[in-house]
């Protein structure tokens, strides 16, 4: 049962934030104690998300024949994910009040928005703004968790928010008329495949900038690569749209690109306050 609770709370995305998560926090200064507190409880955070996410899409899985998905394949009984994804929504909320009440009202932005997404938001033209709020909250999160509390710079906000936009985009796009068939239809299902692809790019480019000039020192030669092969990546993945071709491929440069962004963000940690 425990391999299937893992299975249903989307692991890679869940490894992914938390150690973004846990190298903001070191790159920022945070002391031991609260570095441990802020990875726990984006740990619990996005445990949580995801086994809600199955949780709540279990019927339309059942309905259209998803075995890969462990309670559509009778491996973990629906309750059993229900509870175990509110008991980790109640214990990152536990964590993160011992960081103090900003840092838990950022933490509580970033929990509610991934809740409200599978709650339905998916489903709707507002589809990104949970990804905004949640990946924008992210380094508020870190930098008010510190002791005194700081609110992280408006560049590192807005870098954020540029990768959650280009998160859903990405994650969304490769299963577009799969989705569209069980009635998911959210913003990128109804912009269509060409306009979702211009989306990423647009956003893949800005963060990076945002990144590089947005803390105004001396760019680095690390960061100008960085910055040039992102915008190469997005350039590639713009003729692959224009094309109307290869759009896993167009996923997995949009991953790279993305990866690229949270190296640059990660470098600029000691800056985001």
């Amino acid at each position: 049962m425990l391999h299937a609770l893992l299975r249903s709370s989307h692991p890679g995305p869940t490894v992914a934030v938390t150690l973004i998560a846990l190298a903001l926090s070191v790159g920022v200064g945070l002391e031991p104690w609260r570095i441990t507190v802020v990875t726990l409880m984006i740990l619990c955070n996005q445990l949580s998300i995801g086994l809600s996410n199955d949780w709540l899409d279990a019927t339309r899985d059942r309905r259209n024949g998803r075995r890969d998905k462990p309670i559509a394949s009778g491996e973990v009984s629906s309750s059993i994910v229900a509870r175990t994804a509110l008991s980790l929504a109640a214990a990152s909320v536990a964590l993160s009040l011992l960081l103090g009440p900003l840092a838990a009202i950022a933490h509580a932005l970033f929990l509610a928005s991934g809740w409200l997404y599978n709650v339905g938001l998916k489903s709707t033209t507002a589809s990104v703004i949970p990804y905004i709020v949640g990946f924008g909250s992210l380094p508020a999160i870190v930098t008010l968790a510190a002791d005194p509390p700081q609110l992280a710079r408006a560049w590192a906000l807005a870098a954020g928010a540029l990768l959650g936009i280009a998160a859903h985009f990405s994650n969304v796009l490769p299963d577009l008329d799969g989705d569209s068939a069980t009635g998911v239809r959210g913003l990128p299902h109804r912009l269509g495949v060409r306009p979702s692809g211009f989306v990423i790019a647009a956003s893949l480019i800005a963060a990076p900038l945002t990144i590089v000039f947005g803390p105004g020192s001396e760019v680095t030669v690390v960061s100008f690569v960085g910055l040039t092969l992102t915008i190469v990546l997005a350039v590639t993945s713009v003729v692959l749209v224009i094309r109307n071709t290869m759009k896993r491929m167009l996923f997995r440069l949009s991953i790279a690109a993305a990866l690229i962004n949270v190296a640059l963000l990660l470098l600029s940690a000691p800056q985001l306050s």
